[in-house]
């Protein structure tokens, strides 16, 4: 959809139609007839011999107009061949009614919050406009190109720039942070709890006998130094010994984080900073005969659709991806219609999920 497009006045002969004329009479699907002008406002309220106000009510469904009427002038809207441009009819009205949400495609939760967004926007009458994050296309690109598409508001989802360079990128426009804690006065945060769910996951494998525990991090990102710390914190309260493996955010990462392990049998659980991360840590380990979880837990943390699955079937953390999605659009409509207010921080809990991939450490005792 381009939100530019058009005039409030403007109507948009559809393809359907085109299609219908030229199978009708072939020497219709010329150049001419697709660039013809498109019927207006006044040639509607000509044909059905009314005033072009009388026209715009009915089509905008404004009382006043008998029921006839209406009828009349639908009727020859329908036979002309339009539709009402709706984005135009916004933009004269100063209002877009679009919501930028920037997203990581290959990233599985973010495609989990972005269908719950698209859900919530759609019940509510918003619509959103993807930012996509690629190896060509970075956070900042992302970020300017939903300002240029005249979104109202931003849903960051799980930021990665540093607040000095994203603050002004984002001045004056309501923006709502997912996943991630920003220290900006004008930027509400929802997340979850995530030093609370690293700290579960350790103190679940504890339970099970485990002492020798693995961290695969998540690179250099605030999101993975949280996460990262809870680890540490956790492993101390425990008086064991923290062994980070230098990862990242996608399975490839968490595949190779395991060559740091200087032997397989030191270690036999893993914490891993995402379900990515953990799905290829189990990769490798089927790969090195390593059994999962006779030899090696593994846990992840986004309870994603890859977690569910039943091949896999992780131990993980959930993110209540759901009320993250609703609490965050929320907070840019409450921005959007009341103006300017204090920041706001909503920490939702996290939650333990168990499944297959952890079991009682080889040769220990679990502790229930």
């Amino acid at each position: 959809m381009d939100p530019v497009a058009g005039t409030c006045q403007g109507f948009v002969l559809t393809n359907a139609e085109l299609y219908r004329e030229a199978m009708a009479d072939p020497s219709a699907a010329t150049p001419a007839t697709a660039t013809r002008r498109r019927p207006t406002i006044l040639d509607v309220a000509a044909e059905a011999g009314v005033s072009k106000g009388l026209v715009s009510k009915v089509l905008s469904g404004a009382p006043g107009p008998s029921a006839a009427t209406t009828a009349r002038v639908l009727a020859v809207a329908d036979r002309l061949g339009f539709r009402k441009d709706r984005s135009a009819t916004l933009l004269a009205r100063r209002r877009t009614r679009l919501i930028g949400v920037t997203i990581l495609p290959s990233n599985v939760f973010h495609g989990e919050l972005a269908e719950e967004i698209q859900a919530t926007a759609d019940a509510a009458g918003y619509e959103i406009v993807l930012g996509s994050i690629t190896e060509t296309h970075d956070e900042r690109l992302a970020i300017e190109t939903l300002i240029d598409s005249r979104s109202e508001a931003l849903l960051l989802l799980g930021p990665t720039m540093p607040e000095s360079k994203l603050a002004p990128l984002i001045a004056g426009i309501p923006t709502v942070c997912v996943g991630r804690s920003l220290n900006l006065p004008d930027v509400d945060v929802v997340r979850a709890d995530d030093g609370r769910g690293i700290a579960d996951a350790v103190e679940h494998l504890v339970s099970l006998g485990h002492r020798r525990i693995a961290h695969i991090d998540g690179g250099p990102g605030r999101i993975a130094d949280g996460r990262r710390r809870a680890y540490r914190s956790a492993m101390r309260r425990h008086g064991l010994d923290a062994v980070v493996l230098p990862g990242g955010l996608t399975e490839q990462q968490g595949a190779a984080a395991l060559d740091a392990l200087p032997a397989w049998g030191d270690v036999t659980a893993i914490v891993a900073f995402n379900d990515r991360s953990a799905v290829g840590a189990l990769d490798r380990l089927e790969r090195e005969g390593i059994t999962v979880p006779g030899d090696m837990s593994v846990t992840g943390f986004d309870d994603s659709i890859l977690a569910r699955h039943c091949r896999i079937d992780l131990t993980t953390i959930s993110q209540s991806h759901h009320g993250q999605a609703r609490l965050a659009f929320q907070a840019a409509i409450d921005r959007l219609d009341n103006g300017p207010a204090k920041r706001r921080e909503v920490v939702l809990p996290a939650r333990l999920v168990i499944r297959g991939s952890t079991g009682p450490a080889p040769g220990g005792r679990a502790e229930y």
